[in-house]
């Protein structure tokens, strides 16, 4: 059974940072897709970062780029979220996201079949 948990999230103030982690477990990721949403109060979970399976690609929203930096561990089941420069804006529930097959589309939920619990990130202004 596919498990991703995050952890990372908390309080801090506008222009800080945090760093999310999301350990997957029951299957190897290193191959596959592993990404970031949010959601905020009232709002769709929106796309924030995606990892491609073997690293080969690494993608952002326009919105972080630039901010945020995704990575993963050399085994290929830890992919983190370094956020710097954090605004108000940023605050939302943070869900890793893992695809367990080939294709879909990295920015779009549908594009993931596993998701982790989320974790809060606030940023006071």
């Amino acid at each position: 059974q596919v498990q991703l948990v995050e952890s990372g999230g908390g309080l801090v103030q506008a222009g800080g940072s945090l760093r999310l982690s999301c350990a997957a477990s029951g299957r190897t990721f290193n191959t596959y897709r592993l990404g970031w949403f949010r959601q905020a109060p009232g709002k769709e979970r929106e796309f924030v970062a995606a990892i491609s399976g073997s690293n080969i690609n690494i993608y952002y929203a326009d919105s972080v780029k630039g901010r945020f930096t995704i990575s993963r561990d050399n085994t290929g089941n830890t992919v983190y979220l370094q956020m710097d420069s954090l605004k108000p804006e940023d605050t939302a529930v943070y869900y890793c996201a893992g695809a367990t097959y080939y294709g879909g589309t990295y920015y779009r939920t549908e594009g993931y079949n596993h998701w982790g619990q989320g974790t809060q990130v606030t940023v006071s202004s």
